[in-house]
């Protein structure tokens, strides 16, 4: 995962000293516990029911394994973008270098015009979650009160957010030890009083493969697989506060996939050795709501039920936590270059993050979680990640070999293992998803909302081009700055100065 670094003096954009932009402060630790809280937040503690009733029984632990294939597969995606390209804004960078040759700006601009969407909307989802998990505690918590409840935190996580990277990087060390914390606990009572006949006895044509609705369950099991795996690209919005992003980068995002890839596996086998499956498609059930208070009730008792639950609030709390802290920067490298709204590509004064794209995301995760809190989870799920699929993943898929042909002197630290067999077990997997969508949620039509909001996003490009006059009305303005920059692996990280330490 190294590389020799290019001749060129130039300074990278993306690599800005204190008084121009982003700082590399964020070292392998640091990114892999942000990584990890986002991915291991309240997910898994939601949608293991919901892995469940997608599988009807134990086996939906094919659910979890399949998300995690295709979770490494594209994490090695977004490994070899990250490494080449490190700046803010992840996919936002990506699209732009790879498309900016034929279609200008538009990719680019698609992709963030989505982001502003889809990042704080499965945000929301964490948000839901903790919710419903503090029902638990609070039985007798009205819809309103929980309303409140909710809004309040996510006022709470912006609040934390308006401060420097390098104190929000120990926030989320802390934090990531709680998640740990709360998972270990659960795994280790669940295989302390574990029932392999409940984990392990399927029923009849569980595995039958000639049938329509065991692909139609896999499909949503591959959904909610891959939409609990969503977080191991957190840091790659993160690139240009990255230290050393070529090594990094991709060893936070394979370690990330691997770790939560061991305890999603241990977590869904152990609850349900604990935890009779049919309880959870009862709506009535504390298993089908707070699955994880009931593995600790029934092993350890109402007391250690309690406390773990406190842990994974605090959990689901660090990955909204950590999921709008890598969020807010996918709209400001976009402004920087006039791709999106410019007021976006501001930064605060003293602290350096960016302002305007937090406090959106924050306005739009609240919407999304009062949305949430009265549909169906599962659908707001499915609405998600079809979007994200269409106009991020399988677009990243194919910017991958562009790159390689249009740039093939790229700086590449990493490159990408096996290519191009992660590419086709990505794209056959997102391609899944994606045609599924309809089948699993019926009347919802996430295909449509997806295709009408992708064409929404199309008629204000033009408006927008037509304003900028840039392509289609201009000139498509080629940018190959990562080509031809400065290698940020040997930039040095500043000394921090003692009003920021």
């Amino acid at each position: 995962m190294s590389g020799t670094p290019p001749a060129s003096p130039p300074a990278n954009p993306s690599a800005k000293e204190p008084n121009g932009g982003f700082v590399r402060r964020i070292g392998l630790f640091q990114a892999t516990a942000i990584n990890m809280s986002q991915m291991c937040g309240i997910g898994p503690f939601v949608t293991i029911p919901l892995m469940v009733a997608a599988f009807g029984g134990p086996q939906a632990v094919v659910g979890f394994i399949a998300g995690a294939v295709l979770a490494l597969a594209d994490g090695l995606i977004w490994a070899e973008l990250g490494a080449s390209l490190p700046g803010a804004g992840g996919s936002y960078v990506y699209l732009r270098q790879a498309f900016q040759y034929r279609s200008g700006k538009l990719m680019p601009f698609l992709f963030v015009w989505t982001a502003m969407l889809f990042i704080p909307l499965i945000m929301s989802t964490g948000v839901v979650g903790f919710v419903q998990y503090l029902g638990y505690l609070w039985p007798d918590m009205s819809d309103t009160q929980g309303d409140l409840i909710g809004i309040g935190m996510i006022v709470l996580v912006i609040a934390l957010l308006w401060r420097g990277v390098e104190h929000i990087a120990r926030i989320t060390a802390v934090m990531w030890g709680v998640m740990i914390a709360s998972v270990v606990l659960v795994i280790t009572a669940a295989f302390t009083n574990f029932d392999a006949d409940k984990a392990f006895t399927y029923p009849s044509h569980a595995f039958d493969l000639n049938t329509s609705g065991f692909w139609v369950g896999f499909a949503a099991g591959l959904t909610i697989g891959i939409y609990d795996y969503l977080g191991y690209n957190t840091a790659a919005y993160m690139g240009a506060e990255i230290k050393e992003p070529g090594r990094t980068l991709p060893r936070a995002i394979v370690y990330s996939i691997l770790g939560i890839m061991g305890i999603y596996l241990l977590l869904q086998i152990g609850t349900l050795g604990v935890v009779d499956w049919h309880r959870m498609l009862d709506s009535d059930s504390i298993a089908s709501k707070s699955v994880a208070s009931a593995v600790l009730e029934e092993t350890w008792g109402k007391g250690w039920a309690d406390f773990v639950t406190v842990l994974i609030l605090i959990t689901a709390f660090a990955s909204v936590f950590a999921g709008l802290l890598g969020g807010s920067r996918v709209p400001y490298d976009a402004a920087r270059d006039r791709v999106f709204f410019r007021p976006y590509g501001k930064l605060h004064p003293r602290h350096r993050f960016p302002v305007l794209g937090l406090a959106t995301m924050g306005v739009v995760t609240a919407g999304g979680f009062l949305i949430g809190r009265h549909t169906d989870l599962a659908t707001l799920i499915q609405l998600l990640t079809t979007v994200m699929v269409i106009v991020q993943a399988l677009a990243q898929v194919i910017a991958v070999t562009v790159l390689r042909r249009r740039q093939p002197s790229l700086r590449r630290p990493y490159r990408m293992w096996l290519y191009p067999l992660p590419s086709v077990v990505a794209l056959v997997g997102w391609l899944v998803i994606y045609g599924y969508a309809d089948k699993n949620s019926p009347g919802r039509h996430p295909i449509e909302w997806s295709l009408a909001w992708v064409l929404a996003g199309c008629v204000a490009f033009l408006l927008w081009a037509r304003f900028e006059k840039v392509w289609p009305y201009g000139p498509k303005d080629v940018s190959e700055e990562y080509l031809h920059g400065a290698d940020p692996d040997t930039v040095p990280a500043p000394v921090a100065s003692a009003d920021q330490a």
